[in-house]
């Protein structure tokens, strides 16, 4: 196991990609805690799959776009594991399509505290804990490509993200490392609410590889980045699309 006696936390962790990379951070041997803001049942299920496998883990309920959050997650991870070594910020949305021209201020602050502040608050309180370790963000190919329509509050923030990840991989390095993923199109709620069946099926049927991604692609990829199987990787932002975008 790569990662035994290692903790990992990683927020969103009640479903979809943060659910699978809290299980697939628990095989390889490390202790995780697991934030959500409403899956309850989601988050409980993932800590049972985990005891289930012989490993350890907590879910701790907040909001990470606030302060209290983010301090009751960190808090909860060292209080009961002794430390930090892996964080995978994997919270955010889309939160909803909306034009430039139609869109409110305050549309506009909620993306970007929920995919970028959210980021900031949780990897500066991880500091305090974490000597040396991994940070694993969690971007989009929208960053790269600007996102389908309605989403340019959410693609200018993913592009933050990938941004805030090249920055932090200088300024913390070499003790942690810090790299981000951008996923394309991956089997989870956020396409099943904010992506029309159509469009999905069109994205099958052009991708080289001719299905969309799963959680457990995305996991496998953050696992493999929060381990020393990724030593001189730091700074990367990692296409994960099935080759529907080339960068």
């Amino acid at each position: 196991m790569k990662l035994q006696g290692k903790t990992a936390i990683v927020t969103g962790g009640g479903r979809d990609i943060g659910r699978a990379a809290a299980v697939a951070l628990a095989k390889e041997g490390a202790n995780v805690a697991i934030n959500y803001f409403a899956s309850a049942q989601g988050a409980e299920e993932t800590v049972a799959e985990i005891e289930a496998l012989g490993g350890k883990a907590i879910a701790v309920q907040g909001d990470l776009c606030t302060q209290e959050g983010v301090d009751a997650l960190v808090n909860g991870a060292v209080n009961t594991f002794g430390g930090v070594d892996v964080l995978v910020n994997n919270a955010g949305g889309l939160v909803g399509r909306k034009t430039i021209a139609e869109m409110p201020l305050e549309h506009w602050n909620t993306v970007m505290t929920l995919n970028l502040t959210s980021i900031f608050m949780m990897t500066k309180a991880v500091l305090a804990h974490m000597k040396s370790g991994v940070i694993v963000n969690l971007a989009s190919q929208a960053g790269r490509d600007g996102g389908g329509p309605g989403a340019v509050a959410y693609a200018t923030s993913k592009g933050a993200v990938m941004t805030m990840t090249r920055g932090l991989a200088k300024e913390l390095g070499p003790d942690i490392r810090v790299n981000a993923l951008c996923p394309g199109m991956i089997d989870t709620d956020f396409h099943n609410i904010h992506t029309p069946d159509a469009g999905r099926r069109g994205l099958e049927a052009a991708a080289p590889l001719k299905r969309q991604g799963t959680p457990e692609d995305t996991a496998n990829l953050i696992c493999f980045l929060a381990t020393d199987d990724s030593a001189y990787i730091t700074g990367a932002n990692i296409d994960i699309n099935g080759g529907m975008l080339f960068s």
